[in-house]
């Protein structure tokens, strides 16, 4: 019915690449994703043989990189803090194209609505050096959805006038934290979007992403006393994935849906659950 390849984050899978990959190959994966931040996947851990290793190891499982998260936990709001940031977020893109992959998915912080929030203007000019980059070599930093809703993303990135910083689309992300329609926003990013997660979620009470994700103190009445959002096992959600995968389609996107779970007890029950809900939808 559609032509969707799907993928699995390696690190989901909470154990050993070696291993990790043995279990996507069972799964019958097409592509994997891995952290490439930290351990011996950092890009300052790999030398140019070490890289080739590494490859030819997912090669060996029948699969290939779908993509790579570069998300340093910081996001592009600090201008003092940028400059080693966007360093470290090029050696990255760097490995990717290395491990044959043109795509690093990341998370840049919250986007103001307010164009003229000194924030905005800060993000814009971190995210401007990057898409330059990513230009010069045709690949792509893809923010994931979630911290803003998708017409506000969308103005963003209409302002970089780029494809070299575009759309990682994460539905869960957005019915979790904005409770925006991710049904729509694959229509209001259809020129950005060059990768996709696939993960499932519900909002439990209505937080402003700014206190979500720490950018400011929540007022009275903001903050939950438990959870704002839950993440869940594909299909038991709030994202509408028959009609989010129709858009997909309908905007002739027919790249990577990977799988992405962050929690729960028995991680590949649920990856194995997610790849049957997706394959029942797909074919």
């Amino acid at each position: 019915m559609y032509q969707f390849s799907i993928g699995v984050i390696l690190d989901s899978f909470r154990c050993d690449r070696e291993t990790a990959l043995e279990k996507a190959e069972k799964l019958g994966a097409d592509g994997i994703q891995a952290y490439a931040t930290y351990g011996d996947l950092s890009p300052y851990q790999l030398n140019a043989q070490q890289r080739k290793e590494v490859l030819k190891q997912v090669k060996a499982h029948g699969l290939r990189f779908s993509a790579l998260c570069g998300d340093l936990g910081e996001g592009f709001a600090n201008r003092e803090r940028n400059p080693k940031l966007i360093e470290h977020s090029k050696a990255i893109i760097d490995l990717a194209l290395d491990l044959e992959t043109n795509i690093v998915t990341t998370h840049i912080g919250v986007i103001p609505a307010d164009k003229n929030e000194e924030r905005y203007k800060i993000m814009q000019e971190a995210c401007f050096e990057l898409s330059r980059y990513a230009d010069s070599l045709n690949a792509h930093f893809a923010i994931e959805t979630g911290p803003e809703i998708a017409a506000t993303l969308k103005a963003f990135l209409d302002d970089l006038h780029s494809t070299g910083v575009a759309v990682n689309l994460d539905p869960a992300n957005l019915v979790m934290v904005t409770k925006d329609d991710p049904v729509q926003a694959v229509y209001t990013l259809k020129d950005y979007i060059v990768h996709t997660h696939a993960k499932d979620g519900r909002n439990l009470f209505p937080t402003p992403a700014e206190v979500v994700y720490g950018v400011r103190p929540g007022k009275e009445g903001e903050v939950p006393t438990g959870p704002s959002f839950i993440e869940v096992p594909l299909g038991t959600g709030e994202v509408d994935f028959k009609n989010y995968l129709k858009a997909l389609d309908d905007i002739g996107y027919h790249g990577f849906l990977t799988i992405e779970r962050e929690v729960g007890d028995n991680p590949e029950q649920d990856i194995r659950t997610a790849k049957d809900f997706l394959d029942s939808l797909i074919k």
